[in-house]
């Protein structure tokens, strides 16, 4: 039974990925730092660890890892999910909020991606980055990707577009919610399930020959500039 570790997997893109892992017949390592929300989560779960941890720290990055290897034994895919939204104007937002966004957004990818290397090179495994804080987590990609294939580990990103997760739905206001629709081809926000899809197959063997690439779940909002929305009516 092959295992994934998911960081922010006690609800939203996280918890429906990892109820698609355990589908597929996989064991999924469980992380978040809502340790009661990721209790409640695991508790109804069979093949899961609930392991609370802050992806952000180093030490905790590194525990992480070793208390899934602890009960599983092995990593083959990992799924960089936890994030955080904050949005303001450059000239209202501090350091301090720059610095908890990065920190979760960033700094958690590459300390939990460094982490797993080791276990994710016995396995020959799979990385997806969830391109959260997005020009750098897709550049962080990359070089993830170039730099672990000679090892048979691959590595990519998801971008979602829009999804109605409680994280989305605490920062978007109608007026956003309205504008997403107008804008999107397919008029709609997208199910936690849908990003999960993507992020699932990244990590299977079908996409055994797929490295270093940002696979936009989007409902088509990358490729809206190319046409007026009232052109597409």
């Amino acid at each position: 039974m092959k295992t994934a570790l998911v960081t922010g997997a006690a609800r939203g893109i996280g918890l429906a990925t990892t109820r698609l892992f355990l589908e597929n017949g996989w064991q999924v390592s469980m992380i978040d730092r809502d340790e009661d929300e990721l209790d409640r989560a695991a508790a109804p779960l069979d093949h899961v660890a609930a392991i609370p941890a802050d992806v952000s720290d180093p030490d905790a990055a590194l525990r992480l890892v070793a208390e899934t290897l602890d009960r599983f034994g092995a990593i083959d895919a990992l799924v960089n999910n936890a994030g955080v939204a904050d949005f303001g104007p450059i000239e209202e937002t501090t350091f301090e909020r720059w610095r908890r966004v990065m920190a979760t957004n960033l700094d958690g990818p590459f300390l939990v991606s460094q982490a797993a290397t080791p276990a994710l090179k016995r396995t020959k495994g799979a990385i997806v980055n969830i391109g959260t804080s997005k020009a750098a987590v897709i550049h962080l990609t990359l070089q993830q990707a170039v730099e672990l294939g000679e090892y048979g580990i691959r590595v990519n990103a998801v971008a979602p577009g829009p999804v109605r997760t409680k994280l989305a739905m605490a920062v978007h206001t109608q007026d956003i919610i309205d504008a997403y629709h107008d804008a999107l081809p397919l008029n709609r926000y997208g199910s936690e399930r849908e990003i999960a899809e993507a992020i699932v197959f990244l990590c299977s063997d079908r996409a055994s020959f797929i490295t270093g690439q940002c696979l936009a779940a989007d409902g088509g909002f990358e490729a809206a500039g190319i046409g007026l929305p009232a052109l597409r009516k």
